[in-house]
């Protein structure tokens, strides 16, 4: 099996956009790949820091014994995720938000399957601030790193130096 890249710095074909992940999200990231083949999807909510057009992640919860986990599928219920979320951002004074959701597939390279896309549109159309939601796709040796529109037709970003 190939060693997962973790690389902190993302961006859109453009440029216009940066994502940064903080070593504590990649640390969640690393520790839910699905390695063996019973090993369940994982997921959870991303947390962090506008700046302009750009995002920076600095928390990623992770699964609940609440959420429902299976091999291909995972489905994050509110219990625990909504309190953290809420926490950070009362804690911060409202500078760290929810901006997106991380889930893991068990390929090397993931790709969105179609009811990721269905999810992420829907999750889009429902921000309140109207900016893209942030998706991201945990695979056994790299990374799916997509901002989604309201329109729900995604942007997906590439590794950065």
């Amino acid at each position: 099996m190939p060693c997962m890249q973790f690389v902190t710095g993302w961006s859109t074909p453009d440029r216009r956009s940066l994502v940064n992940f903080d070593n504590k999200v990649l640390g969640v990231f690393r520790e839910h790949i699905q390695r063996l083949d019973i090993d369940a999807e994982a997921g959870g909510l991303l947390l962090g820091e506008v700046r302009g057009t750009h995002l920076n992640l600095i928390r990623a919860t992770f699964p609940t014994v609440d959420d429902l986990r299976s091999r291909y599928s995972f489905e994050r219920l509110p219990q625990g995720h909504a309190e953290v979320a809420q926490k950070m951002w009362s804690d911060s004074r409202g500078t760290v938000r929810y901006l997106g959701e991380w889930h893991t597939h068990p390929q090397d390279f993931p790709t969105p399957s179609g009811i990721d896309r269905s999810e992420w549109k829907r999750l889009a159309s429902g921000r309140k601030d109207k900016r893209p939601f942030l998706a991201v796709i945990v695979g056994r040796a790299g990374l799916h790193v997509e901002l989604v529109p309201l329109t729900g037709s995604g942007i997906v970003l590439s590794p950065c130096d």
